[in-house]
């Protein structure tokens, strides 16, 4: 399979869906398909039209096993690109990409594919989905996953998963936070499309804001505080915040022109 269809796109209105498409694989990453998603998140984050993105893995087995440990023993040399799309991919699992991203689940999530769904905004998974980090039991260690795992659950549940390299099922990632929604396999991409759409509804420039806001606030206060200046600034004094009050009074559906 060519680098070309490891990762397939799809436009739905202002939604950008990302399929991880190497099935036989369980969807694992190669240096190129780890250097393709960061560039789709580059093109995205610099097109107005796209609104919010949606990724999820071909199949039902996976969303994503990790990296290509095959292809690692091959020589495929992770992170050694410094390349747009590998930087891109770094912002993505850093929460730096400025459009919000909805994680589809569709089947197991483990390793770097576990660090790929932390750089989503909103997870939904299949109940079928399991999670963890098994590099430990590999040589490893989560090199993405390791600093932000404990920023969106319990620390002793991070530190449970990253110490035993075991796995826990979507059930238990949901009751400690990991996941907005546990829904049966043939509901997460239509449950993802709802929350996708919904967020594509709202102000962009409310939405980068947010988003920026809620990831710094747990990661690095004050650096948060700063930005909540420039940010205030920056959106009550924007075009669509003038553009919001209007809608409200006249009681419409807002255009929104991300700025």
């Amino acid at each position: 399979m060519t680098a070309g269809t490891e990762l397939v796109r799809e436009r739905r209105g202002s939604i950008l869906i990302l399929r991880l498409n190497r099935p036989d694989a369980r969807n694992a990453l190669t240096a190129d398909l780890l250097a393709g998603i960061g560039t789709a998140m580059l093109e995205a984050e610099s097109d107005p039209e796209i609104r919010a993105v949606v990724v999820t893995g071909t199949g039902d087995r996976a969303f994503c096993a990790g990296m290509d440990l095959q292809a690692f023993a091959g020589g495929d040399e992770f992170g050694v690109d410094a390349g747009d799309g590998a930087a891109g991919y770094s912002r993505l699992l850093r929460g730096e990409i400025m459009v919000p991203i909805v994680g589809a689940a569709n089947g197991v999530a483990v390793g770097g594919g576990l660090e790929l769904l932390l750089g989503c905004d909103v997870i939904v998974a299949s109940n079928d989905a399991r999670f963890g980090f098994p590099e430990v039991k590999r040589g490893f260690f989560p090199v993405g996953g390791s600093t932000r795992i404990g920023t969106r659950i319990p620390l002793s549940i991070a530190l449970e998963l990253t110490l035993t390299g075991e796995l826990i099922d979507a059930h238990r990632a949901y009751e400690v936070g990991l996941l907005n929604a546990v829904v049966a396999p043939d509901e997460v991409m239509p449950t993802a499309l709802t929350f996708a759409e919904r967020i594509a509804e709202c102000a962009p420039l409310g939405l980068a804001a947010s988003k920026e806001l809620v990831r710094l606030g747990v990661s690095d206060a004050a650096r948060a505080a700063a930005r909540l200046e420039e940010w205030t600034s920056i959106v009550f004094q924007s075009e669509d915040a003038k553009e919001g009050a209007r809608a409200f009074v006249e009681k419409r559906k807002p255009v929104w022109r991300g700025r």
